[in-house]
């Protein structure tokens, strides 16, 4: 396991000048990092298409009392699976936890429980996620790629998906007018 293994539990921030536009001001809760490598679901940025009571309605699932809100794109991964990320407050036999971000869930349970108003007090529900193979994203993080900002739950639950990735800079005490989008190479 490298150094690099902190990362689940926090929030990843792309850099300006990464190089990959699908990664542009992305926010990543880092859910799980190990040797074989890392899972992080996006929570920068909200689905074009979809809202939350079409995405239950699509699955067979009453949308209850669920407010009707946006669902997020997780990632280019598997951009057809559904994840929710979630308080700590409900749990299943599979469900991850990551520290002070909270759980990943992606069963219809967890989705069932939020249409009848007895899931997690907090949650997110996002499309897909971003993933990485072993050693990929500490390479990444060395390359200029991303910063690991500490996790704040009040950050994804609190605050716009599109106003998180200027809010965690700012939470991190760094005005993000300031970044520059090249380093230099000593």
């Amino acid at each position: 396991m490298s150094d690099s293994a902190y990362l689940a539990g926090r929030l990843l921030l792309a850099l300006p000048g990464m190089g990959d536009p699908r990664f542009e001001r992305a926010v990543i809760a880092m859910m799980a990092h190990d040797a074989n490598g890392a899972l992080g679901i996006g929570v920068g940025q909200a689905h074009p298409l979809l809202r939350l009571h079409e995405l239950l309605e699509e699955v067979g699932i009453e949308p209850g009392v669920a407010p009707d809100c946006p669902v997020l794109a997780g990632g280019p991964v598997e951009p057809q699976r559904g994840f929710v990320l979630h308080s700590n407050d409900w749990k299943e036999p599979d469900t991850i936890e990551a520290g002070a971000l909270g759980c990943l869930s992606a069963s219809l349970d967890v989705l069932r429980a939020i249409a009848e108003g007895t899931g997690p007090q907090r949650w997110l529900v996002a499309l897909g996620y971003a993933g990485w193979g072993a050693g990929q994203l500490d390479g990444e993080m060395q390359r200029h790629g991303w910063y690991a900002a500490e996790g704040r739950a009040e950050i994804l639950f609190d605050t716009p998906p599109a106003a998180r990735w200027a809010a965690t800079w700012r939470a991190e005490g760094i005005d993000p007018a300031l970044l520059a989008s090249e380093t230099g190479r000593a």
